[in-house]
């Protein structure tokens, strides 16, 4: 099977083009990196040409809803213009267990992708997932000039590599529409795996505990963002992922 993955080269990209790979499809990349500006188009004519499955990761550091939206907007329609005109069969799609709890932030993003897709006229699957275990070290890294937070909230963190793995098997299967969810196997506490993050490295310094100010912080508060009873579970633990970090 001919893939295209969109953020081909970011975080989840790479792992599952690697699994891609791995399983013997062929894999086309759609990044900046290879030459596709998905905002703008610039890059992508042709690159869809025989491509039956495209694999949406792509994604922007952000927490304004305005950059979100117009972000993830304008990507999702010019996969689907270019997908509809390519005549792909099924655009498969990674968005985030919770969206509507914190929808003026970052998710406002997420939330209007997935509308786009399921209004759209391409056959589509849409897999939201809970945070990734590499949001600790996301979190943690984001301190400036030396001075680090640990945020308070519940989170139940899955794997990357294992949401890589999950997307290339909906993207093998038949469109689903709204997949069911995807999620670590126990929940845990945001602040105390930044804090552990931060020991796994090395780090000794202060890192106190903090309250996300505003409907983020209240849906990390309140379990908005756990998984439901009917949400698949992953398997790889935050302890587990930490034990293989390179520098732990």
């Amino acid at each position: 099977m001919k893939l295209a993955i969109a953020g081909g080269t970011g975080l989840t990209g790479a792992h599952v083009a690697d699994v891609a790979r791995g399983r013997g499809h062929e894999v086309v990349v759609l990044s900046r990196r290879t030459g596709v500006e998905l905002l703008s188009g610039a890059g992508l004519a042709g690159r869809l040409d025989g491509v039956e499955v495209v694999i949406d990761v792509t994604n922007v550091v952000t927490s304004k809803p305005d950059v979100s939206v117009s972000f993830f907007a304008g990507a999702t329609r010019t996969l689907l213009s270019a997908a509809r005109a390519a005549r792909v069969q099924h655009h498969v799609a990674l968005t985030i267990v919770g969206a509507e709890a914190a929808p003026d932030g970052y998710y406002a993003g997420k939330l209007v992708q997935e509308r786009l897709i399921a209004a759209g006229d391409v056959p589509w699957t849409v897999l939201r997932t809970t945070q990734f275990h590499e949001y600790a070290a996301m979190t943690f890294h984001r301190g400036r000039a030396g001075a680090h937070a640990a945020p308070r909230g519940r989170v139940q963190p899955i794997a990357a590599r294992e949401v890589a793995e999950h997307l290339v098997d909906l993207a093998e299967q038949e469109p689903a529409g709204r997949a069911a969810d995807l999620a670590g196997p126990q929940e845990e506490s945001l602040a105390d795996m930044v804090r552990r993050y931060a020991r796994a490295i090395g780090y000794r310094g202060l890192l106190p505990a903090v309250t996300v100010p505003g409907p983020w912080g209240r849906a990390l508060l309140s379990g908005s963002l756990l998984p439901g009873p009917a949400a698949l579970r992953g398997v790889q633990t935050f302890d587990e992922w930490l034990d293989a970090l390179p520098d732990a």
